[in-house]
């Protein structure tokens, strides 16, 4: 199969992995399912990001502009955005947020720690994350939308989605995967993270940063990278020395913290 195909499956296929959009059966039968594949896939990761944020784009502004015009409108259109990303993406990354609130909240040894986040329950730790995550989400994105409006949310909600996922490829790249084989849904997907899957990713975060840009400005969305970045260095920073490597849940904590620095790094840019 030739490069263009080869890329077109490996799209498609981390559009399954990551998202609860259904495929016809036949298009599934195309992609088909191997290690080489999942892995390429991962490099399209920032590009199932354009997607949840054009859905969550979309929702905000519908609801900013149907909704009666009050100081709650831009509040009610940021809870139906998150809403719609958590029922696209099926809370993947959320999942994964608690679960690793979990295993390192806890104080505990890197074993443990990793047993801990294989358990399907959620902790105190795992419940605080969660919330504390959603109301930072939803309180972030109705401020840029109060003070900016609907499209200053937009631009903030598409650099985030985009940046965020792409931002975890470094952790991919520089850091082992010490998830267990006989359980973990990354192993096969996030192994290892060659140049060209860095490029791909890149390419699809500075597509998503032109447009945020062009929604609201350069600087807000170069100073929501900017914390999201410093964000994905401490958090990488924690991995190493806590687990020495990454797991499937850590990647979804990461992606969650790196879309909350972003939408907190573009809020202070809209005060100054």
């Amino acid at each position: 199969m030739n490069a263009l195909g080869h890329s077109l499956r490996s799209l498609l296929l981390a559009l399954q992995y990551f998202t609860r959009v259904p495929l016809p059966p036949a298009l599934a039968r195309w992609i088909g399912f191997d290690a080489g594949l999942q892995r390429a896939s991962l490099a399209h990761f920032p590009g199932v990001g354009l997607l949840v944020a054009g859905v969550a784009m979309a929702c905000y502004g519908l609801a900013y502009w149907l909704l009666p015009r009050s100081g709650y409108t831009p509040l009610a259109a940021a809870v139906l955005s998150t809403a719609a990303t958590l029922l696209l993406t099926g809370a993947l990354h959320e999942d994964g947020l608690a679960d690793t609130a979990d295993g390192l909240g806890g104080g505990h040894g890197r074993e443990r720690a990793l047993e801990i986040m294989k358990d399907s329950r959620i902790g105190a730790f795992g419940a605080l994350a969660l919330m504390v995550a959603l109301l930072a989400k939803i309180s972030l994105l109705a401020l840029i939308g109060s003070v900016a409006g609907w499209t200053a949310a937009a631009a903030a909600l598409l650099g985030a989605h985009v940046s965020s996922r792409a931002l975890v490829l470094a952790i991919v790249a520089t850091l082992p995967n010490v998830g267990s084989a006989a359980t973990s849904k990354s192993l096969p997907v996030a192994g290892s993270m060659e140049r060209a899957g860095l490029g791909v990713g890149l390419g699809w975060c500075a597509l998503g940063l032109a447009g945020a840009a062009h929604l609201s400005s350069a600087w807000v969305s170069l100073a929501g990278l900017a914390f999201a970045a410093a964000m994905l260095l401490w958090f990488r920073r924690v991995l190493a020395r806590r687990l020495q490597g990454f797991t499937g849940d850590t990647l979804g904590a990461a992606q969650q913290l790196c879309e909350i620095a972003f939408y907190l790094g573009a809020a202070i840019a809209l005060e100054h």
